[in-house]
């Protein structure tokens, strides 16, 4: 096998990492990191030490990558569940201020959004309806179905509202969601500086090709370079790493 298969074989099973895989178990969601870990093992054997190393940046990078694409997708995913869910609220609140039955209501509402379908299916079979909304608030983004849960309970025992509690609910995640949009621009500004310096290296490194240097051969080389190349990934990663766990604090309700 030729340098140019065996970097195809690494970087196209390092790319199956970066495909998202919706509902993965434990199990299969180590395969995007076996696959690459496994073609720069078969390497080990039959390639050189410069197209070993090469292999292991393409396949570290691919890696981190893949973790930061996937933690990009879960966090836009779980925005678009707090925005469905605030227009759901509403709209729920509106039909039971119009005396639309609870129940209808909640049907009308799973019909449109199926997270809420199972708790429709509750309040259908006389099942345990706040028990339910609690169940869909694991969900990410629909925390907020907790504090309906509460109102729906509240209002079961006392015999209270449940238009006006939910309209309230309503009115406290619009809240909730204009704040956390503000903290989004705050945080992006942020993240897009940790990914522009992680870049920098990149650019240096055309920049010394294209002056007559030769900061590759270096690099993959000599074993200095593939110490400062280990070395350079670590450091690149972790302050990724870093700036996504302050994020993630910061994001965290």
């Amino acid at each position: 096998m030729t340098t140019v298969g065996l970097l195809a074989a690494v970087a196209a099973s390092a790319a199956a990492a970066v495909l998202p895989r919706p509902r993965l178990s434990l199990r299969r969601s180590t395969r995007p990191v076996l696959l690459p870990l496994l073609a720069v093992a078969a390497l080990c054997f039959v390639a050189p030490p410069r197209v070993l190393a090469l292999a292991v940046a393409v396949s570290a990078g691919a890696l981190g990558a893949a973790m930061l694409w996937r933690r990009r997708a879960a966090r836009l995913a779980a925005h678009r569940t707090g925005a469905a869910l605030v227009e759901v609220c509403e709209r729920l609140a509106a039909e039971l201020a119009a005396g639309r039955p609870p129940g209808r209501a909640l049907a009308r509402a799973g019909a449109e959004w199926p997270l809420l379908a199972p708790v429709a299916e509750a309040a259908r079979v006389g099942a345990d309806v706040p028990d339910a909304l609690r169940r869909a608030a694991l969900t990410p983004g629909a925390d907020g179905l907790r504090w309906v849960a509460a109102a729906w309970q509240v209002a079961h025992r006392t015999g209270q509202g449940l238009a006006g509690a939910v309209d309230r609910v309503a009115l406290d995640l619009r809240a909730q969601q204009a704040t956390r949009r503000v903290v989004d621009g705050e945080l992006a500004s942020a993240r897009a500086t940790a990914k522009l310096v992680a870049l920098l290296p990149l650019a240096a490194l055309a920049m010394g090709s294209g002056v007559g240097g030769d900061p590759w051969g270096f690099l993959l080389g000599t074993p200095a370079g593939l110490v400062c190349l280990g070395a350079g990934l670590v450091f690149g990663w972790v302050g990724l790493w870093w700036i996504e766990a302050i994020a993630r604090g910061v994001e965290s309700p």
